[in-house]
Formats: structure tokens, sequence, C-alpha cells
């Protein structure tokens, strides 16, 4: 039991790191300010935006550094830069320097990268404690990514009698996670040896029961923060309403002290009838290799035609007569092997290098879902701001806007159902990925057929959850298909889709707009300043929202080719998993 308290600490100080460092969603915040004091135009402005989405292009950075530099050190280099990059900008938002476009462009792209390696630390840490659990772990920390925003809205309106400049955003984003990270140290420094991470198997379903217990008050969190933030109308208002939230931030605190109580009492009736605590050997021995290393168990999927050969019950005959292979013939069978027999993932967990990992066909695939999916979704939220003036329903933004962040917070608490669901509902997590994915084209395609407020608020709602389930399921698929040990580059590698897609469907949507603005004259544009056109009516998104909800079919339709092509190295997987708890079972 030594050691389980500390590990503890460390999600709950990953859920603060996630809480306090998601800045990049709260540029719309200061974004005006920035640019009258620059005197940009609106397309440079852009351009600013775009350029903190760049940054996660060196991204994979943050795990090179981890290969050299002890993970502490990697948290302060990331709250270094990032106290840099944002203390410039409110700097030159306040007019006490000045700096050319390149120059602050350069610092809303390491602004960007900073959070990648945020990210990372978080990834890791959760994976090197949580090994059994990890997918738990993840989901748990990223879910609280998503409310930095209203905890920088509570803090700015409790600033506001002291100050109302929109400018405070910048130097709240410089200072405050610096702050978390320091704080989030202590755990860190003092967090268990591998050694004893490790679980009894009487002690893996307790761990189960904590996450569920840290889950639900997440959820509660998150109701909290994202709908009472627009009740704090005055400083004193918004001032009770974060110590709320604080107070729920800390609650967490209370499982690892249950936990350190438990194991304090344990030693000392240990202690007093000088018994020996019993050795019970670690569920993880069964189930990792190489000593016990930080990896999946490299299992190796059997073949469909070896499943179907062992398997002559009746359920395996059925069983093998759904497989496609079997009554797919001619062309059509050709086709089923060249894209989903041929090289794919036999083996959880193996370790891929760079140069393996973009070998892999499986990572194409799983690339392409996620650019077609969670990226568009993305670029959609960062023009919600014209989407909802083009309706004329520029009231209700701010709700828009809050439908949007509490589906896509809620979409991350989502993604660990399928590990509470473990056992009773045996489903690869790459079949969930395409699920996850799914509402995204028909919130699309609502969209462009309806054009209505409620077609909006629901389409949101629709885009947000599969959004935000689609950045937490990622970071586990990620581990398991391709290794946990090289989680730090290779899901840095796969999310420079982000950058690429938001140049991409962000130009989409312009030319279509500018387009429409041009084709229906005078009725459906208003000419301000003779600068900037501002298209009116459903039309102006009509077509975007068409093209970006074909778009994203085609991402459901790669995630349903990787769930084929890792489908039987899942169920390897779980097989194995099974009969290694039955085992610990009856040694225990």
């Amino acid at each position: 039991m030594a050691g389980q308290s500390r590990k503890w600490m460390i999600v709950v100080a990953t859920m603060w790191i996630q809480a306090f460092t998601g800045t990049n969603f709260d540029f719309s915040a200061y974004s005006s300010t920035l640019k009258a004091s620059m005197g940009i135009s609106q397309v440079q402005l852009n351009y600013l935006a775009t350029a903190s989405d760049l940054g996660k292009l060196f991204g994979w950075s943050s795990g090179l550094a981890l290969l050299y530099l002890p993970l502490p050190v990697v948290l302060i280099i990331a709250a270094v830069v990032g106290l840099v990059s944002y203390a410039v900008q409110w700097l030159v938002v306040t007019s006490h320097i000045s700096l050319p476009y390149t120059a602050v462009f350069l610092l809303c792209l390491l602004a960007g990268c900073s959070i990648c390696w945020f990210n990372t630390v978080c990834f890791v840490l959760c994976i090197r404690n949580f090994p059994i659990n990890r997918s738990i772990a993840l989901s748990l920390s990223i879910s609280f990514n998503g409310v930095s925003a209203a905890l920088y809205s509570l803090v700015v309106s409790s600033l506001s009698s002291i100050t109302t400049s929109s400018s405070i955003y910048l130097l709240l984003n410089a200072t405050v996670p610096l702050i978390v990270s320091i704080v989030a140290l202590g755990p860190i420094l003092r967090q268990p040896p591998e050694s004893l991470i490790p679980l009894p198997p009487n002690n893996a379903h307790n761990e189960t029961q904590c996450f569920r217990f840290l889950h639900t008050l997440a959820f509660f969190t998150g109701l909290y923060l994202l709908f009472l933030n627009s009740v704090s109308t005055d400083s004193s208002t918004a001032i009770i309403i974060l110590a709320g939230a604080i107070v729920l931030l800390i609650l967490p605190i209370a499982v690892p002290g249950v936990i350190f109580a438990r194991e304090w009492v344990q030693r000392t009736m240990y202690s007093s009838f000088h018994m020996k605590v019993p050795d019970t050997p670690p569920l993880q021995s069964f189930i990792f290799n190489n000593n016990d290393e930080l990896s999946e168990p490299l299992i190796t999927a059997r073949t469909d035609e070896q499943i179907e050969s062992n398997g002559h019950s009746a359920q395996g005959k059925i069983r093998g007569l759904l497989r496609p292979k079997v009554w797919l013939t001619g062309f059509w069978s050709w086709c089923y092997d060249i894209i989903i027999e041929r090289k794919k993932l036999m083996t959880l967990g193996e370790e891929h290098c760079v140069r393996s990992l973009v070998a892999r066909p499986d990572f194409w695939f799983y690339y392409t879902s996620y650019f077609c999916g969670a990226t568009i979704g993305l670029v959609y939220s960062n023009n919600l701001g014209q989407i909802a003036e083009s309706l004329n329903l520029d009231s209700d933004l701010t709700m828009i806007l809050a439908v949007y962040s509490a589906c896509s917070f809620f979409g991350r608490l989502i993604s660990a159902v399928p590990d509470f669901l473990r056992g009773k509902v045996n489903f690869a997590r790459t079949g969930w990925l395409a699920l996850g994915l799914l509402p995204t084209p028909v919130g699309f395609f609502l969209l462009a057929k309806l054009g209505s407020k409620e077609a909006l608020y629901t389409g949101t709602a629709l885009i947000g959850l599969s959004s935000g389930f689609i950045f937490a399921a990622a970071v586990s698929i990620t581990s398991e298909l391709f290794g946990a040990k090289s989680i730090g580059v290779n899901h840095n590698i796969l999310i420079t889709n982000i950058p690429l897609g938001s140049l991409l469907y962000g130009q989409i949507a312009a030319l279509i707009y500018d387009s429409n603005g041009t084709r229906y004259g005078i009725r459906r544009i208003v000419l301000v300043n003779d600068t900037m056109v501002v298209c009116m009516g459903r039309d102006c998104y009509a077509m975007t929202f068409l093209i970006w909800g074909c778009i994203t079919c085609l991402g459901l339709l790669c995630s349903i080719i990787l769930f084929l092509r890792t489908r039987s190295a899942y169920a390897e997987a779980e097989r194995s998993r099974q009969a290694l708890l039955d085992f610990a079972f009856l040694e225990d």
C-alpha cells in the first residue's frame, strides 16, 4: 500500500495543471484590444489566432525533452515559456513596448507550444502512475482543460472593481500557469517509484471506485463553472462563485487524504500486533513485460482464420460467418485484403519510433479520422462568432459558446465510459472512436439544412460533444496502438493536423463567406468603413456546413476502417487480460 496516496496526489495535480493551462481558449476575450493596440487588420488578427494552433507543430519537442530532462524540469520550462510569451504580449497591448507583427506572431506560436508541453507532462504522469486505469486517469485530467476559459472569466470578473481592461487576461495567462506549476511540483517530486505503483488484485477494484468518485465530482464542477459563470454580473458575486470553484477544485484531495489515513492506520495496526503484511503478487507483474516497464502487453492478435479454426462452438461459427471476409468475393474481397488486412496492427502496446509510426497505415487512418473529426470541430468553435452574427443571433453568442464548452467538457468525461464498462461491454477503443465521430456529420448536415436558432444550438451541442470525446480518447488510443513510452512524441505528431486543419477549413469558410457576400449584393452585405464585408443570412455558411459535413464523413469512414484493422488485436488483448485476472484471482 505504500505510496498509493502519493500517486493519487499526482492525478489531482494534473487536474489543477489542465484546469489553468487552457490559455488558448480565452483569445477572443482580448483579441479586440490586441488588434487596436497593434493597428492590424482582421485578417492579420486571424493569423495570430492561428499561430497558437501552429505551436502544436512543435509539440513533439516536449516528448523529445522528456527523453533527456526530468519531468519537473520540463514542467517548469513550459511555465517559463508561457510566462515570457504572454507577458511580452501584455507589454505590447499596454503600450509599454512596441514590437513588429512578426515578433508577436512568434510569441503566439510559443504560447501554443507551451500548452503542448503542459499537456505532455500531464499525459506522462497519468500513464506512469495509473498503468491499469490509464485511460480513466487521462480522460479525467484532460476534461479539466475545457473549463479554463470559465475559470479565467471568473478571475477577471472578480478583478472588475480594480481594472476593466481585457489585457488582464494576458497577464493572468502569463502568471497563473506558473503559480499552479510551482504548487504541483510538490506532488510531482514526491511521486512513488515505479516499483510501488502496481496494485495488488484486491485493490484494483478500489482504484476504479476512486475514479468513479472523481469523475462524479468533475461532472458537478463542470456544471458549476459553465452555468454559474454567467451569473457573475459584479465583482462581489464573482468572488463568491470563484471561491466555490476553488473549493470544488480542492475537494479531490479527499481521495489521497482518505487513502493516506488508511495506510497510516494499517501501518499502526501491523506495528502494534507485530504482524507482517503478506506479500501479494502484483497484478501488474502478470500484465506487463520487460520487468514491469511502462508499456502495454505485447499481445499479438491471431488472424481471423486462426480464430475461426479454433472456434468450434456454435458461437464461434456464427461469429465467423459475420466476418466480411467470409461473404465478400471478387473485387470486394481484394479491396478488403488491401484496405483492412494488409500491414494491419497485430500487437497492442508495441513501441513505435517516428520512422515506424509514419510507415504504419493504421496511423494514417487514425490521423485522417482526427483531422476530419475533432479538428474540424475546433475550427467550427473558432467561427461561432461570425456564424451567430450571420444568423442575427449576436445576443445569443455567450450562451452558444457556453453550450459548446459544456458539451466539449462532458464529451471528455464520457470518454472514460469504455473503461468503466470493461468486462461488461468488450468493444475496441477504436470502435468507440468511430461512435464518437458520428454526431459531428449529423450536426453539420442539420446546420446546413435548417440554419435556424434551434438547429444552431443542437448542432453546436453535437459537435462539441463529439470533439471533446475525441480529444480525450485520442491520447489513450495513441498509447495503446503505438506504445505508452513514445506517447510524448507520437501524440504530438498526431495533433500536427490541428494547425493544418485550422488553415484549410478556415480558408474554406472564408472563401465561401466572401463569395456569398458578393453574390447576394446589398440584401446580404453590410459595408463597414468600406473595408469589411459582413454576410447576413443562413446561406453565408450553409455551403461551408455541407462541405464540412462531407469531410467529417470521410473521417468517420477512416475511423471505421481503423476499427476493422485493430479489432482483432483488441479482442486478443481483452481475452489475455481476463485470463490473467482469473489466474491472479486463483492465486490470491
